[in-house]
């Protein structure tokens, strides 16, 4: 078998084999499934207790208002001058006081409870009240059909937005998910290729240190281990993608099925979880939800999946090699800060201008940042989902893979040099003196 070969099964087969491989790539799809059906579950489970509030209500307006649901009854009590009442809340889950009314004096209402107010409580009693004090401060200029009047002015329109193709051709789009279809593959890769890219130094620094590689160089030429490192670490972070891809699949088709979960239960599964009787009445339409589920099927899914796989290898390709060179460069874990800094620091200049070209997808900074290609990995992931030109993609996959063949280049010729050097810190003019060795 090619000796190269060799050295990619030696690294895959090392890492695949180790229980802490095994036990993540099987936990991590089950834990993401978890963070997607927990919430809805426990949004889902109903008090049956309905709890009781009494109104003591002066006024006598605003007692009628509030209207019973499933978690809170609400009872009107006489003898609202009874502080003791407040104080004994044992029968009562909280009293709303209304001393006065509360179009002239706001500062007239309490709520009493023993423990803190429920902050949907909170939220439902605030409501009823605003909006019957907004009605008596209307209804006392005297101006007939204000309250209509001041809705119409103060509704709120909802623009739908529609993508056109080359064709004329045009579909419902939501900037919402685009954005975020385009950072989970942009986390992904940050991900990935710092992790992965790690394991390149760490085994690398491993082997210079318990000095096996003098072993390896004498019958493995030097390029040949490096590479076989690289893209043997790389099928690693393959496999378990892969793996994780397929169980979740199939974990969150089955956790819907077993729970009677939609798509749409998912994504309104923040308003669920705070719902209250406001909250309900604002809960979205069902035409609404139709538009988002469109929306979201709307995405380019297969381009998304190309150039994740394309720039997740060149990414990976580029960073690899400078990792690899660093953990050929230096002894001691302490030693390779100084090199990595820079690297992580260029990596999370990358997150920011990925967050700030999702406000302007063909702006400078989104332009000019996907071509870099040290940054291109990360921005061009967010700029995919709003139909970036072929031409740019092309442009940037031909430079990130040029640089990364360049980088790989130089790379190897400081790791033929570093792995047999001991006992001297490097430094960026050394490791350019290693590259310049015939």
């Amino acid at each position: 078998m090619n000796k190269f070969l060799l050295v990619v099964q030696r690294e895959f087969m090392t890492r695949v084999k180790k229980k802490s491989f095994v036990i993540l790539t099987i936990l991590m799809p089950f834990i993401f499934a978890a963070l997607v059906f927990v919430p809805i579950w426990l949004a889902s489970i109903k008090d049956n207790n309905q709890k009781t509030v009494a109104v003591a209500d002066k006024t006598g307006k605003y007692v009628g208002l509030f209207k019973d649901d499933q978690t809170y009854r609400f009872v009107p009590i006489a003898n609202a001058d009874d502080r003791a009442l407040y104080a004994d809340t044992t029968s009562y889950e909280a009293v709303v006081d209304i001393r006065a009314d509360l179009a002239t004096n706001p500062k007239a209402a309490t709520i009493y409870s023993r423990n803190e107010v429920p902050a949907g409580l909170l939220s439902y009693v605030e409501n009823v009240i605003n909006e019957q004090v907004r009605h008596d401060k209307l209804e006392a200029t005297g101006i007939t059909g204000l309250d209509k009047i001041i809705d119409d002015v103060q509704s709120q329109i909802t623009i739908s937005t529609m993508k056109r193709n080359a064709d004329g051709d045009t579909s419902s789009s939501n900037t919402a998910f685009a954005i975020a279809a385009g950072f989970v593959f942009t986390f992904l890769i940050y991900m990935f290729v710092m992790s992965y890219g790690g394991m390149v130094m760490q085994s690398v620094m491993e082997e210079k240190t318990n000095r096996i590689v003098e072993l390896m160089v004498s019958s493995v030429k030097p390029f040949q281990l490096m590479m076989g490192k690289i893209v043997g670490i790389s099928l690693v972070g393959f496999v378990q993608l892969a793996i994780w891809g397929v169980m979740l699949v199939v974990i969150l088709t089955g956790a819907s099925m077993v729970f009677g979960v939609s798509n749409a239960d998912m994504m309104q599964t923040s308003s669920m979880a705070m719902a209250t009787p406001s909250a309900q009445a604002m809960s979205a339409a069902p035409s609404e939800t139709q538009e988002m589920l469109t929306a979201l099927l709307n995405l380019p899914y297969a381009e998304l999946g190309v150039c994740f796989v394309l720039y997740f290898i060149g990414g990976y390709l580029l960073y690899a090699s400078f990792f690899a060179a660093i953990g050929a460069s230096v002894n001691e874990q302490e030693d390779s800060s100084q090199f990595m800094m820079p690297i992580v620091l260029i990596m999370v200049f990358g997150l920011y201008a990925a967050m700030g070209s999702a406000e302007n997808t063909n702006g400078p900074l989104a332009f000019w940042a996907s071509l870099f290609p040290l940054t291109s990995p990360i921005v061009m992931m967010v700029r995919i989902p709003f139909n970036v030109p072929l031409w740019e993609e092309v442009l940037s996959l031909v430079i990130l893979y040029a640089t990364a063949l360049f980088f790989i280049w130089c790379s190897a010729r400081i790791y033929r040099v570093g792995i047999l050097m001991y006992g001297k810190k490097p430094s960026i003019k050394e490791m350019i003196k290693w590259m310049r060795y015939k």
